[in-house]
């Protein structure tokens, strides 16, 4: 996750609860704009929190996404004295990863956020029905246990827990998140049904291996103090400033001489074989695809799963569940994520039509606005980034 280039992975439906979204929606305000022409799927979620507008941010991942824990974490939001950036104050190695980790007192205009990690399985054609006769009471549970906070005990608790990532977990998960009162934003990213690593289609094994083993993550030990995680996040960052300024470099000279110099850095000797393997295939590599490409390899590979028709239809219906459980949402928004092939080219127009039949069902006729019909023809030569 990097800020300002920044989101929870490619796959996913986020829902945002917002605060002040009459104000974002007004488009007489210089922050719409302000959205529009500087961010993008991969950085939006952040700036909105540190402008005041999100409070809580509830991620649904399929089983083959697991980038970050389940369960909710908490941290604060703010812009770093020392670089003007925004920064968090969660250690977990998903932002550790990216050096975005900075401790309360560095950290100015501090917002809360709360961050809810949520499973989702796809709902199997067999349990269907069944699903569907117990969702209809876990409804009225959940009402239930927004009234009665305190009565909760461990028994219960694990009993939730014991089925992961069903319909039912979800919408008791989400109950304490969204309520009838507060608005809330429905982000949907197509590749949350069917999610391809892009970049594995661009590079061989052992090309992958390599920037596996050059971009990878030295995570600090469980029980690290404050000290430990600066260390951790300050010798990350100067990794990830030699990869990138190595590879800027290569793009003008790539010759055995530039290559042996920045091969001279400690982690760096595999970077040699690499520029070689690249070579034999392109005699002018793209070097700052490679580096994006590198950015996806820390802690947790790029998710890579492609689904087959019968997973899409069952987690398509695990979100129609879902959502006919929730508050009819402020905003929509959905990404295709097709133009940079994370979600499959070959799928994403089937997936897009599902989704949208299962918005018109629950909320009625869709005011639409598919500005990827009016994109340039630029998009036609885009490229995977890193998210």
């Amino acid at each position: 996750m990097y800020l300002v280039n920044q989101t929870f992975s490619c796959e996913l439906v986020t829902v945002c609860v917002c605060t002040g979204i009459e104000t974002m929606l007004d488009q007489s305000q210089p922050i719409l704009f302000f959205f529009v022409s500087e961010l993008s799927i991969e950085n939006w979620i952040m700036p909105m929190v540190y402008a005041g507008h999100v409070s809580c941010v509830a991620w649904l991942h399929p089983y083959w996404s697991q980038q970050l824990r389940e369960g909710e974490h908490s941290m604060a939001v703010g812009r770093d004295s020392s670089t003007t950036t925004i920064r968090v104050t969660s250690t977990e190695n998903y932002f550790l990863s990216d050096g975005l980790y900075v401790t309360e007192k560095q950290l100015e205009n501090m917002k809360p956020l709360r961050l809810n990690v949520v499973k989702v399985n796809p709902v199997k054609e067999n349990d269907h029905k069944a699903e569907e006769a117990s969702f209809s009471q876990q409804c009225f549970r959940c009402t239930d246990t927004l009234v009665a906070t305190e009565s909760t005990n461990e028994t219960s608790l694990r009993e939730d827990f014991e089925d992961e990532g069903s319909t039912s977990y979800v919408v008791k998960r989400m109950s304490t998140l969204v309520c009838e009162t507060e608005p809330y934003i429905l982000d949907i990213d197509l590749d949350f049904f069917s999610c391809k690593n892009p970049f594995k289609e661009l590079y061989t094994q052992e090309e992958y291996a390599i920037l596996n083993e050059l971009y990878n993550f030295r995570g600090p030990s469980p029980d690290a103090d404050e000290e430990e995680l600066d260390d951790c996040v300050d010798r990350r960052i100067r990794q990830l400033e030699d990869l990138e300024a190595a590879f800027a470099d290569l793009l003008d000279d790539d010759g055995e001489e530039t290559v042996a110099r920045w091969a001279s850095l400690p982690g760096m000797a595999s970077l040699a074989q690499l520029v070689s393997s690249l070579k034999m295939r392109n005699l002018s590599p793209d070097y700052e695809m490679v580096h994006q490409a590198g950015l996806t390899c820390d802690c947790v590979e790029l998710p890579h799963h492609i689904s087959t028709n019968k997973e899409i239809d069952g987690l398509v219906t695990a979100v129609r569940l879902i959502l006919r459980a929730l508050p009819k949402p402020t905003l929509v928004t959905m990404s295709r994520s097709s133009l940079d092939e994370y979600c499959p080219v070959e799928q994403v127009d089937s997936i897009q039509s599902r989704v949208l039949a299962i918005l018109e069902s629950l909320y009625g006729p869709l005011d639409l606005h598919r500005h990827y019909e009016n994109s340039s023809t630029e998009t036609l030569d885009y490229q995977p980034q890193a998210s």
